[in-house]
């Protein structure tokens, strides 16, 4: 497009002198052809090398002045190169020296044009005209680069805010990611550890039991059934949560929502007590009474209570041997929830595959609503898990636990 514009440019200019030709003898034609030339076909490369082509016509104006004591129409290319400095010229320094450059170039030519031989006499007002007129060119070009700038800076501001955007969807991808896991190795470690006790007990008794007792195994069936029926409900709860988009502007919303929330609770300790003691453990449960109420204790925090505890029940059932014993333990102060899950069994002696992340999701859901979580074996033998947990979550905690437990994935 600038080569074109210079050609058109120049083929305009060469055609003016075909009226003039007859006012002008043949050496000044020809030399006016020649700055004519200088004037306008450094505009081809303006965009692409502005201070280049400015130094250029700026030397062929230079030349007019020496040679010619006329203006000519080219000299329209020293205002287009002008503008060309100041919208593109990448140094600082050219862009201010063709400002100062524009200033003197009317002044200059409206002296040189008022010499006696002139066809047009010049006076210090054109030249004041002239200059204007360059100035307004730079200036013209100068608010055209500023705004360009500024839209790149824009430009450059929006690209940063989408690779943020999408670095908190990674994040965010992420921890829902976590949430599932953490939430499926609750519910599925649990309910197959009791299955698989209670399995594995009843295929004893059939195999080495003088007779069978058919209560017994009734009792077994029921015990594993329950527990899978269990699991299977609050894994649907779970799926719900990531295919049920709800949108938290009506009641029935809310009311969708409520029904997908993550199920569990310090209400539901004593059940869960009854699947484990149905699965061959001797477990006892001191609970607060004011505890059960669903307004003492939050329901993040009663729901991370209640999965501390099945997880650490679970781990006695497949880690602290036979004839172990748990004692489950829950009290409240003025402010805080104290957790405390201690068992008789093998306790460091345990033995372990060293792929679980029970402990890990542990501390992750204690951490969650602002607590603390502290496991490890006991001096005198077996397991310990404690706890201690906020009723009321501080805000904080509270919106992150509320959007990895409720937020659709």
């Amino acid at each position: 497009m600038d080569r074109a514009i210079a050609a058109g440019l120049w083929i305009m200019s060469s055609l003016s002198w075909i009226g003039l030709r007859s006012e002008l003898d043949a050496s000044a034609a020809l030399l006016a052809l020649a700055l004519g030339t200088g004037h306008l076909a450094p505009l081809a490369v303006r965009r692409t090398r502005p201070t280049t082509a400015f130094t250029l016509v700026s030397l062929s104006c230079l030349a007019q002045l020496v040679l010619l004591d006329m203006p000519v129409p080219s000299d329209i290319g020293f205002l287009i190169a002008t503008h060309a400095l100041a919208s593109y010229g990448p140094f600082p320094l050219a862009r201010r020296a063709g400002l100062l450059v524009a200033a003197a170039a009317g002044l200059l030519g409206a002296w040189d044009w008022s010499a006696p031989t002139a066809t047009m006499q010049g006076d210090l007002p054109t030249g004041m005209t002239l200059s204007i007129l360059a100035v307004v060119s730079w200036l013209w070009g100068d608010v055209a680069r500023r705004r360009r700038e500024v839209l790149e800076r824009l430009h450059e501001q929006n690209q940063a805010l989408r690779r943020d955007r999408d670095q908190r969807a990674r994040i965010a991808a992420q921890d829902e990611r976590t949430r599932i896991a953490r939430e499926m190795h609750d519910i599925v470690a649990h309910s197959l550890s009791v299955v698989v006790v209670q399995a594995d007990g009843a295929a004893y008794v059939a195999q080495h039991a003088p007779q069978w007792d058919r209560d017994q195994a009734l009792a077994t069936l029921h015990t594993i059934a329950a527990t899978a029926r269990q699991a299977l409900a609050e894994t649907r709860h779970l799926v719900g949560v990531l295919r049920a988009p709800v949108p938290a502007t009506t009641g029935a919303a809310q009311g969708l929502a409520a029904e997908y929330a993550p199920t569990g609770s310090l209400g539901a300790l004593p059940e869960l007590l009854d699947r484990i003691r149905a699965a061959g453990v001797q477990a006892r449960l001191r609970l607060a009474p004011e505890l059960t109420e669903p307004s003492r204790v939050s329901e993040q925090t009663s729901l991370a209570a209640y999965r501390i505890v099945q997880e650490s029940l679970t781990n006695v059932i497949k880690h602290a041997g036979p004839g172990a014993q748990v004692e489950v333990a829950v009290d409240a102060s003025v402010s805080w929830l104290h957790l405390a899950i201690r068992d008789t069994g093998l306790g460091a002696a345990a033995p372990t595959d060293g792929f679980g992340h029970g402990l890990i999701g542990m501390r992750e859901r204690a951490e969650s609503v602002g607590g603390q979580l502290v496991a490890g074996p006991r001096p005198e033998g077996g397991f310990s898990v404690t706890a201690s947990l906020p009723r009321h979550p501080a805000p904080a905690h509270a919106a992150q636990s509320t959007d990895e437990e409720n937020e659709t994935g």
